[in-house]
């Protein structure tokens, strides 16, 4: 062997030992993050502070976000290419354990990255042939914006008699709250699933049976923003 060859392969020797000594990607990542639920399972790096109050149980939230594998550039899955993504609700449409919870930790605007042992991510499965068994995973989230749609739910579940006589308040706030939802949809061209929402607004508020002059009076008064927001989903393409 040549002097060269001897050299050279002295080098790439003593950079394989480098590259051995080093930490993986995942393991740097873990010397700056925090430990949310004390186990080791769920690792969060606030890189984006946000503002207000932290997600709520049961909250619908509007989010960006993307999951990776060690040793790869490219997301597994991602919605960041949507510039109005769909409303997730947790419980229902977030189906990640530690994603759900991580969910928890976050407010509105903050952007954060999470590292999911395989317990609170796909388990000891994995999710073949996109994740491996035994993975960890990487998770970069961003909260858009956020409702919490609690009372929404709570109110659904009872019966017609319980909602008859729960008090107007609650019902108008539910309606709000859904009216809400639709705007969102709305304003995100999503005109199909806004009009659902109207819809189901406008059924919660005739459902009602009507005690008093006041009480017609501020269910009417509600009815009308939704019966101007239903005609003008009518007249989107």
């Amino acid at each position: 062997m040549s002097g060269n060859g001897l050299i050279h392969s002295i080098r790439r020797l003593l950079n394989t030992e480098e590259q051995l000594r080093r930490p993986s990607p995942f393991n740097e990542l873990r010397q700056q993050m925090s430990d949310v639920l004390g186990d080791g399972g769920i690792l969060k790096e606030l890189v984006q502070a946000g503002d207000g109050p932290p997600v709520p149980y049961n909250a619908s939230v509007l989010m960006h976000y993307s999951g990776y594998l060690e040793y790869s550039n490219v997301p597994f899955e991602t919605n960041t290419y949507q510039r109005f993504p769909k409303i997730m609700k947790l419980g229902r449409d977030v189906t990640l354990t530690g994603l759900e919870m991580g969910l928890l930790t976050m407010k509105k605007g903050e952007f954060s990255r999470f590292l999911f042992e395989p317990q609170y991510a796909y388990g000891d499965l994995g999710c073949p042939p996109l994740i491996p068994a035994f993975s960890v995973v990487l998770y970069e989230v961003h909260i858009l914006d956020f409702l919490d749609s609690g009372q929404v739910d709570d109110f659904t579940a009872m019966s017609q008699d319980e909602q008859n006589t729960a008090p107007l308040s609650n019902l108008l706030e539910v309606v709000n709250t859904v009216r809400s939802f639709g705007n969102r949809c709305f304003n995100q061209s999503r005109y199909h699933d806004a009009k659902d929402h109207y819809k189901e607004a406008v059924a919660l508020l005739g459902n009602r049976e009507k005690q008093s002059d006041v009480e017609r009076e501020k269910l009417n008064k509600a009815l009308l923003p939704l019966y101007l927001n239903l005609s003008v989903t009518e007249l989107q393409p």
